[in-house]
């Protein structure tokens, strides 16, 4: 039986660490929708811990769903 990796950490409350050289490898491999992911996990959390006011989240939600829209565009 395989052993699970015990988690070092979670960035955004979302994305699994498993030591401290995971960050290393997710920074040193980022791509362009890695970034975009990324982005959008900080901005998540940010809201769903209630830094942005009401106006903020909305121009926030819109820039997250014209930039996945256009990503989505390109891959197409």
């Amino acid at each position: 039986m395989e052993q699970q990796q015990e988690l070092f950490g979670k960035l955004f409350n979302t994305i699994p660490l498993y030591n401290e050289d995971h960050l290393d490898v997710l920074l040193s491999t980022m791509d362009k929708e890695q970034s975009i992911y990324m982005l959008t996990q900080a901005v998540n959390f940010a809201f769903h811990s209630g830094v942005f006011s009401l106006g903020e989240s909305e121009i926030i939600s819109k820039s997250i769903r014209t930039l996945n829209k256009v990503e989505k565009d390109i891959a197409e």
